[in-house]
Parts: C-alpha cells; structure tokens; sequence
C-alpha cells in the first residue's frame, strides 16, 4: 500500500484532492470533542459513535463521524499538550512528506479502523463504539514521527529529556500490554482494531525503507568512503574565506554554510540521500533528498 512507486503514481493522480494542513483539521475535530464531550456527551454516543446497526438503517455518518473523540474540560491541561503534541508531529509529518502522503497515511489509518470495528461486528454481533479511535490513529502517526526522527529530544513535564525513539519504544510497550490484557481478559476479538490500525505503520515503515542502504553494495561504498576520509590528503572542503582559502572540515550542500560562518553551526549527513551529502540543521529535514537516477 505504501509501495513508493504506487504513492507517487498516486500522488500524481490525486495530489491535487490533498487537504493542506490537515492537523488544523484534526485540531479542530478534538475541539469539537471535547465541547460535545463536556455539554452533550449522550449525543457522541447517541446519534456519532460508529453502530453497524445504525449505518445499515442509513445513518452512514456515523462512518466519519466515529473519529471525534470523547474529552471533558476536567481533563483541559491533558486535552491542551497532548493536542499541540499531535499538531506538532503531524506537521511535522507533513513538512517531511507533503500533504498527499499525510492525508493517505491518516484516512488509510481511518479506514483500517473501520474495518477492524466491522470484522468484531461480524464476529460477536456487537457494535463496539471506537471512542478512542483517533487517540490510536495520532499514535501511529507518532511511531512514523519517531521512524523519521527518532533522536528528536523531548521534554517530559519540561523536565525531563528524552529521544523520540525511546518514548515510542515505552508507547509499543503499552500498546502490547493493552492487547495481552484483553487476551487475557478473554475479550481478543477485541485486538482486531488495534492491529489493523497498527498495520497502517508497518505498512508505512516496510513498505518505504530504502534497502539500497543495506547492500552489499552500499556497505562497499561506505567503506570506500571512510578510506578515504582517512587519508589526511582528503580531509576538508577548500573554502574562500575572508579572501584567504580555508581548510572546511563541514559544508552544507544546501547552503553552503560552513563551520567558520558560526561556532554554534551543527552538521549532519542525511542517510537518506544517495551520496555523502553534509547539511545545516536548518537544512537537514527540510532538503530534497539525492536518488540516483
């Protein structure tokens, strides 16, 4: 599904039907939650929830409806970091990858859900409400952030510092535990949901990698590479300099900035790009990434 041949044969059929900035969207559907979730909670439940009963006798809203989540002012301070975080990582996301392939990663997770909730349907008869299906749809948004940026540091409490990769490692912990829970508590039908929804981001992170960087090919080139950075005859850029020629050891490709234009300049090589190109921290998640032709 996120073959990246298909995505951009996709995209260049659909792009155009993309929403822009989709997480003020999403922002404003977790807005929408918590006044209903406040001041008229039955009405989720009621007339929004997603009941295959009801969608069979025509309410098929409820098949998009089902995503605004449930809040209560109670929980304001909860509701306020965790939505600026989800608003964050998802633009995040969609400065990385455009705003085609933000909305396709979003509504597959959507879809995924829905027939996770149908396939429980089918199996017990039962209906299950799916009031947390756009906290879980966010949190696979979270593992793809952490996938591409994974030592991106965060503050817990403000006080605490830790890397994305961690917290999404601790987030996968939980996300086992409330399955194993529900297998134990003898209601398994129940992981369905949370499977497939959880599919959306193995599909994502498998189906996108770059195993070029894994051949035998590649481990050659890198070898070749780091001989001869090793040879001191290679070491550094020759720069212009205050009309002196200077000896860079970093440059960005982008800008081409260097380590003299700045004690604070950090520089980093982008794994993603085929070739040693070297970046900015300015430039280095927002740069169009080398393929070879």
């Amino acid at each position: 599904m996120f073959d990246v041949n298909l995505i951009n044969k996709l995209e260049r059929k659909l792009g155009r039907y993309a929403i822009p900035n989709l997480m003020k969207y999403i922002v404003g559907i977790f807005c929408l939650g918590l006044i209903l979730g406040t001041f008229m909670p039955d009405v989720l439940y009621t007339y929004l929830s997603l009941d295959f009963n009801m969608i069979l006798q025509g309410q098929v809203w409820r098949l998009v409806t089902f995503i605004i989540p449930g809040n209560s002012i109670g929980n304001i301070l909860f509701f306020a970091i965790s939505t600026y975080f989800y608003y964050m990582i998802g633009n995040a996301l969609e400065q990385n990858w455009g705003a085609f392939r933000l909305n396709l990663y979003f509504f597959t997770g959507v879809i995924l859900n829905i027939i996770g909730y149908l396939i429980v349907y089918l199996i017990t008869g039962y209906s299950i409400p799916a009031n947390g299906a756009m906290g879980l749809i966010c949190s696979t948004m979270f593992f793809a952030f952490a996938a591409l940026y994974p030592n991106l540091q965060f503050y817990i409490y403000f006080l605490i510092p830790i890397k994305a990769k961690y917290m999404a490692i601790l987030e996968g912990v939980i996300y086992l535990y409330t399955i194993y829970n529900y297998v134990r508590g003898g209601a398994a039908v129940l992981i369905i949901p949370l499977i497939l929804t959880f599919t959306n981001f193995l599909i994502f992170f498998f189906g996108t990698r770059n195993y070029h960087r894994i051949s035998p090919g590649e481990f050659k080139r890198k070898a070749d590479y780091r001989r001869q950075m090793n040879d001191p005859r290679n070491h550094g850029t020759v720069t212009q300099f205050r009309g002196k020629n200077v000896v860079t050891r970093h440059k960005c490709a982008v800008c081409g900035r260097t380590e003299l234009d700045g004690d604070n300049l950090e520089f980093r090589f982008c794994s993603k790009c085929d070739g040693n190109y070297e970046y900015c921290m300015d430039h280095l998640f927002t740069h169009e990434h080398v393929t070879k032709q």
